[in-house]
């Protein structure tokens, strides 16, 4: 587990650690338990052999809580994925891993984190603005909806 464990009041340590191949059944599970269209089984593990920060977030007993996956391009971090699983969501648990994304981002020496967000999802648009996120731009028909629509992007930009 990754050193810079994390306490909140009245709850139980919590790590981060680098995905593995063998988190990617847990990963799976909470990707189509919290997403209409999720990633693919093949589309983690391109992304973990690809190099792009794939980072768990475990509780003492090793409940997997929510990842994300990160890419580098120049000095922008493209934030490609977040998820924390359903019956721990609204307690803290998205802001740690968008706090880990920035802490790694500066680390690699990114200027900002970029990420895009279905219009429809309005608590992560609200997650982050809240966290200083702003909408820079549109991507039409960007992720499939459901009757073999589209559905645009909103393109958001966060400063480091």
């Amino acid at each position: 587990m990754n050193a810079n464990a994390q306490t909140r009041p009245g709850m139980r340590p919590l790590a981060f650690a680098a995905m593995r191949i063998e988190d990617l059944d847990e990963v799976v599970a909470i990707e189509k338990a919290v997403y209409s269209h999720p990633w693919t089984h093949g589309n983690f593990v391109d992304s973990i052999q690809s190099g792009y920060q794939c980072w768990v977030l475990r509780d003492a007993e090793q409940v997997l809580l929510g990842y994300f996956f990160m890419m580098q391009a120049l000095d922008e971090a493209h934030l490609l994925n977040i998820s924390v699983r359903e019956d721990v969501q609204r307690q803290g648990i998205g802001k740690m891993l968008l706090d880990q994304v920035c802490m790694l981002a500066r680390r690699l020496q990114m200027q900002s984190v970029l990420l895009e967000v279905r219009p429809s999802n309005t608590r992560a648009i609200a997650i982050y603005q809240r966290y200083g996120f702003a909408e820079i731009g549109r991507r039409r028909d960007y992720y499939p909806a459901a009757g073999d629509k589209r559905e645009e992007a909103i393109v958001m930009r966060l400063p480091l």
